[in-house]
């Protein structure tokens, strides 16, 4: 449980921060210096997307091998209801989304936009509520945002593919063979594993598969060990680096938009509404049924000292899917600028109804104390 409290405590803080860095990034594609942000979008945006995300899927990947490895991933009785509830918090919103742009076909590629949840913003919210909050719904939310983080890394690596060489994806298999064997061989040194690492997102790249899906692979491989353990010391080094750097520097270069020329009818368009529905109505709707069916069937149950209502808050945070959201749907329409400003639009209205309307539930669901929020 100490790993989920330190896990807490860091995405808790990063979300203060992530959230000033969007509004900022906001102001400054309205302000008259918005062209220097369109330099630095044009300088450094495959950089960030398809660069440094590659660093925080590797984090992702690192704390899900922890989990596994320290026996808070391992038992079916801890994983069946997040995990039920994950899927149905996919699936949910991309039938909303698809629903709403099934007469747009060029519109339907970004059906995954919305099945993803932001793990900072959306423990970020929980966390307002302190002790009030019982540390298995914690752990509920932590564990359905990690299996949530898997699909959305399922996604990108068979949806968002392009122009597939055969040769590159041979040699991507050869570097991971070499990878797994240095890890069989107990090889415990890290620069083994980053060297092949790097070539790792490079064939990738090459072979059309989005190279972030490199960051996960390698984070599988990366050995343990029980005095000085490779995975925890990357870990360790690279998560405050994902949390204060990284992510910042993704909200910035992808959550500005300029308002100018907008007409209030873009909130009607299907681009907007499909994400902005299949977020807030879509992840509550699949996360919450889901999980009711399964702890009805008594294949699973509420966890402990949390009640109905307060499941159903935390299924409605679910929603906010930030960070991740703004990913899929750049990816989805990455040949089609004209879009983007619609995926962001979506993606923050989604979010932001999301992260109030459960935050509301929440404040009447938690029994009062005088140490949190009233």
């Amino acid at each position: 449980m100490q790993l989920f409290k330190r896990f807490l405590q860091m995405e808790s803080a990063s979300s203060i921060l992530l959230f000033i860095i969007a509004v900022l990034a906001l102001l400054w594609a309205n302000s008259s210096l918005a062209f220097i942000q369109q330099q630095f979008i044009d300088k450094f945006l495959f950089f960030i997307n398809e660069g440094l995300m590659a660093l925080f899927f590797l984090t992702v990947g690192l704390e899900i091998k922890r989990g596994y490895l320290t026996g808070q991933l391992s038992r079916i009785s801890q994983v069946l209801l997040p995990l039920v509830a994950a899927f149905g918090g996919m699936i949910v919103p991309a039938l909303v989304y698809c629903g709403i742009n099934y007469y747009h076909p060029e519109t339907l590629r970004g059906w995954a936009t919305p099945v993803a949840t932001d793990i900072a913003f959306a423990l970020g919210v929980l966390s307002l509520f302190g002790q009030r909050v019982p540390n298995t719904l914690k752990l509920f939310l932590l564990v359905l945002a990690i299996f949530d983080d898997i699909g959305a890394i399922f996604i990108i690596a068979v949806y968002y593919n392009h122009g597939l060489s055969y040769l590159f994806l041979t040699i991507s298999g050869i570097l991971l063979s070499i990878l797994f064997l240095i890890n069989h061989f107990s090889v415990r040194q890290l620069w083994p594993y980053l060297l092949l690492g790097a070539g790792l997102w490079l064939s990738l790249f090459y072979a059309g598969i989005h190279p972030t899906v490199a960051g996960f692979l390698l984070a599988l491989m990366i050995p343990d060990g029980e005095n000085v353990s490779p995975l925890h010391v990357l870990e360790d080094f690279l998560k405050p680096w994902v949390a204060y750097a990284i992510m910042p520097l993704f909200a910035l270069a992808n959550a500005g938009i300029s308002l100018k020329g907008l007409h209030v009818n873009i909130l009607t368009d299907v681009v907007v509404l499909g994400i902005a529905l299949g977020l807030f109505v879509g992840k509550q709707l699949g996360v919450f049924i889901f999980s009711w069916t399964i702890i009805k069937l008594k294949l699973a149950k509420l966890p402990e000292k949390s009640s109905w209502a307060q499941l159903y808050g935390v299924a409605i945070l679910c929603g906010i899917g930030f960070t991740m959201s703004l990913f899929l749907g750049t990816l989805s329409f990455a040949n089609e600028g004209g879009y983007l400003v619609e995926v962001r639009i979506g993606v923050i209205i989604g979010s932001l109804l999301s992260g109030l309307i459960g935050a509301s539930i929440l404040m009447f669901a938690f029994p009062k104390s005088k140490n949190s929020l009233s």
